[in-house]
């Protein structure tokens, strides 16, 4: 009976603590529960210690560290193999946690560094708040004008760099104007631009497509030339025709280089992007920091600058993530 009792109780237990025989319980993520403590205590000092400047957004400031130590904490104990794409970075939690700690302290909390030049964390969030619509419509604007002239000059520089790269008229005649106006940099076009485009909509989206064409015609004509010939032989051999040994055999063995093209493009077409905004365009993330400059704003300056940030390395994140899709067949040939 005594031995029937403890049984019972041992099950009991088990169902209370989720254990069953033969499957263990899952370890926790130690990083993440000290990333969490780093958040707890970020949230701790943004409560505690009082601004010396009431600033009205320090208790959703608070409210949002808390919400972060949580779910750090929750993602440490309970989270399962959707969550470990995080565990590597929990140093980098941490060091958030730490250097927002110290932006507060220097600024809120102990005015080190002076207004309006270091404006406090509360500042910028305020400025997300207050100002989010004329942001939102800030990063469309930008993006309008981005992702076309990208497109464009992407795709005109894939073909050039075919070209040139497979015909040999085509690269007598196209390799000296690339090596002589290609290291131009795409900003010393801006008069001529607006000198000779309509609108200052229709001159960003040249100057993108421009920063953009460039790398992508250089590289890939690179890329096509060094294509190892025996490719092509095998594949005369097998019959292939011009259309075949371009499509099927120039342009996939020269992907890489295309890919490293456009990532060039990519990082130029967000300066020019910036400096064309700044010019005449009348909206947009350079037209924002302008205005903000002009104002001495400079929380919405920070602020603007945090979004432009998050958004290119949002943009570069998805090339990449599209580079990993067309090129998985060079897994374990080529080292990423």
């Amino acid at each position: 009976m005594n031995s029937l009792a403890e049984t019972n109780r041992f099950a009991s237990l088990a169902a209370i603590t989720g254990d069953r025989p033969g499957v263990a319980l899952p370890t926790p993520w130690r990083g993440g529960l000290a990333a969490a403590a780093a958040w707890a205590l970020t949230a701790a000092l943004t409560w505690a210690w009082p601004d010396l400047t009431p600033w009205v957004r320090t208790g959703l400031l608070a409210l949002l560290e808390t919400g972060v130590a949580l779910f750090l904490a929750g993602a440490a104990l309970l989270g399962g193999v959707r969550l470990a794409a995080i565990h590597p970075y929990d140093r980098w939690f941490g060091a958030l946690a730490a250097i927002l700690s110290l932006w507060q302290v220097l600024t809120a909390k102990t005015g080190l560094l002076p207004l309006p030049f270091f404006p406090p964390p509360q500042s910028i969030l305020e400025v997300y708040t207050d100002d989010a619509a004329r942001l939102f419509e800030s990063v469309w604007r930008s993006l309008v004008l981005l992702i076309p002239g990208y497109v464009i000059g992407g795709a005109l520089g894939f073909l050039a760099g075919v070209s040139i790269g497979w015909s040999k008229a085509a690269n007598y005649w196209g390799h000296p104007v690339l090596r002589f106006v290609g290291p131009l940099p795409a900003t010393a076009w801006l008069p001529i631009a607006f000198f000779f485009f309509p609108g200052s909509h229709s001159a960003s989206t040249f100057l993108v497509g421009l920063a953009t064409f460039f790398p992508v015609a250089v590289l890939t004509a690179s890329g096509v030339k060094g294509v190892n010939s025996a490719y092509y032989d095998i594949a005369r051999t097998l019959g292939g025709s011009e259309r075949f040994l371009i499509l099927k055999v120039a342009v996939p063995a020269a992907l890489p280089n295309v890919f490293v093209g456009l990532f060039m493009g990519l990082g130029s077409s967000f300066a020019v992007l910036i400096i064309a905004e700044m010019m005449g365009v009348k909206a947009g993330l350079g037209w924002y920091l302008q205005w903000a400059q002009g104002w001495a704003a400079y929380a919405n300056l920070y602020g603007a600058l945090i979004v432009m940030a998050l958004l290119f390395s949002g943009l570069i994140s998805l090339l990449f993530h599209v580079r990993d899709q067309v090129l998985a067949w060079q897994k374990g040939i080529v080292r990423w």
